[in-house]
């Protein structure tokens, strides 16, 4: 079965950066594309970024230019780089594979 498994989240300091993964199985990743979502308390879950099989990218208009999003087929596996962290950034990531399926998700908390 599809299996998606967050890491990498903790709590960084407002200008800090963190790397998140997402470790998949159970489809055949290089052929699918992913996301990465997030959601804050009290707030929708909303789109921060996506990469096609060809490797192409789009993120949230609150991320661009700071996140990088990535993914390595041979490991089965996708990235989030982020840098320059604010704290409008804490919120739960999620990773988003094929056929609506979801990680547990990672915390991140970006706070002095």
């Amino acid at each position: 079965q599809v299996q998606l498994v967050e890491s990498g989240g903790g709590l960084v300091q407002p200008g800090g950066s963190l790397r998140l993964s997402c470790a998949a199985s159970g489809f055949i990743f290089s052929i699918n594309a992913m996301g990465w979502y997030r959601q804050a308390p009290g707030k929708e879950r909303e789109l921060v970024a996506h990469i096609t099989t060809g490797g192409s990218t789009n993120y949230a208009n609150s991320v661009k230019g700071r996140f990088t999003i990535s993914r390595d087929n041979a490991k089965n596996t996708m990235y989030l780089q982020m840098n320059s962290l604010k704290p409008e950034d804490t919120a739960v990531y999620y990773c988003a594979g094929p056929g609506g399926h979801w990680g547990q998700g990672t915390q991140v908390t970006v706070s002095s």
